[in-house]
């Protein structure tokens, strides 16, 4: 008998193990997956954004409106806990120019190395290829290559992520187990269909910059990739849970000029210019843009003011949002009324739960990892204070 059972191998499952090894307790963690923290391995493809180092309203804000449970994690674990955490481990950290954090090493596996290791070294069994398969009254079962595996556990954390990438691992088919306590999962951080003309084909594969996008009243400045499938990028990423639940999507293709300006420079003289050309030295617009413009707003208004407010807001028609397995994230996932402050189950007394399962989303930037760290950490500590308080 483990005195303590975490489920899932993710970022949000080894801060609960490490949390619990550290209070002194036997910690049992059981992962469905031939080896740990695969879609931690993946984000580190990209540079493994750990956290974003901006002004804390500013950090809170991008969650929305936070449950108690969730606001009391990241309270206790905000960027700098995160980025004090990654040192402790071994890892040199620096800060980008949008104020993204990164291990210097721009990947997840040495850092993931040194975790594990310091795992191990506080006594946390690792179980690899354990599928989750629910409750026998408080025994949990698992089915694993050795045969059907029972566990009986003072304090369990569920951290079995959310509902996409599952072929990392994360395929959300635990929501059967506690179906009456989990909102329906939705894509998140993820692009959407357009249905380009073969005008578009020779920018494939460009990124849109500068640009701001308008998602009903939200606006963001990022940029976003022209994909054969749609558009897809940081900023699309930004904007998605608007986009997702029917806001319209416009550009401001520029930017660093407002909608008087760029009147204004349109009205000069332009010879025998095209309207092309004239575009493209009035206002510096590059020939990404430039094909947005003629994509989406032909024929181009004669009026400046009126082709100025065309760049300004230019209605872009999108397609669906691409499948819930392609997100980089999930809405959706256990709700937060079915947990106390303190992550742990109203229904399943000594079962708290924790990262990406929970029904919460942020836009990337560092706000997806820090809160798997919070929240991991905040249910592996309550659960050590449950075991604390049993003896």
């Amino acid at each position: 008998m483990a005195r303590a059972l975490v489920i899932g191998g993710g970022p949000a499952g080894l801060m609960a193990a490490e949390e619990l090894a550290g209070a002194g307790h036997r910690v049992l963690l059981a992962e469905r997956m031939p080896s740990l923290g695969r879609k931690l391995l993946m984000a580190g493809k990209s540079g493994l954004n750990l956290t974003k180092a901006e002004p804390r309203a500013a950090f809170d804000a991008a969650y929305g409106e936070m449950p108690d449970g969730l606001r009391a994690a990241i309270e206790g674990f905000g960027p700098d806990e995160v980025q004090a955490w990654a040192r402790g481990l071994g890892q040199e950290i620096f800060t980008g120019s949008t104020g993204r954090v990164f291990p210097t090493a721009m990947k997840a596996s040495p850092l993931l190395r040194a975790w594990l290791a310091r795992l191990s070294g506080a006594g946390v069994e690792l179980r690899t290829r354990w599928r989750f398969a629910g409750w026998e009254g408080s025994t949990a079962l698992f089915d694993a290559p050795e045969g059907r595996q029972e566990v009986e556990a003072d304090v369990t954390v569920l951290a079995m992520g959310g509902a996409s990438w599952a072929r990392l691992g994360s395929d959300g088919a635990w929501a059967g187990l506690l179906a009456e306590e989990v909102a329906p999962f939705r894509p998140a951080n993820m692009g959407f269909g357009v249905d380009w003309s073969d005008h578009m084909r020779p920018h494939l594969g460009a990124p849109v910059k500068p640009v701001a996008l308008i998602a009903g009243a939200r606006r963001v400045r990022g940029e976003c990739v022209i994909s054969a499938r749609g558009l897809e990028g940081g900023g699309i990423y930004a904007v998605s849970a608007h986009l997702r639940d029917g806001a319209p999507l416009a550009f401001d293709l520029l930017p660093d000029l407002d909608e008087e300006q760029v009147a204004a420079r349109l009205a000069r003289p332009r010879g025998k210019a095209s309207l092309s050309n004239h575009l493209r030295k009035a206002l510096g617009l590059d020939p990404v843009r430039l094909a947005l413009l003629h994509e989406w707003a032909r024929p181009l208004p004669g009026d400046p003011a009126a082709l100025a407010a065309r760049l300004k807001a230019l209605p872009v028609p999108l397609g669906p949002p691409h499948p819930l397995d392609e997100a980089i994230s999930t809405a959706g996932g256990l709700r937060f009324a079915a947990l106390d402050e303190d992550l742990m189950l109203r229904g399943r007394p000594g079962v708290f739960a924790a990262g990406e399962m929970l029904d919460w989303e942020a836009p990337t930037g560092g706000y997806l990892l820090t809160a798997c760290l919070a929240t991991g950490r905040h249910a592996g500590r309550a659960a050590a204070a449950r075991l604390g308080a049993a003896r």
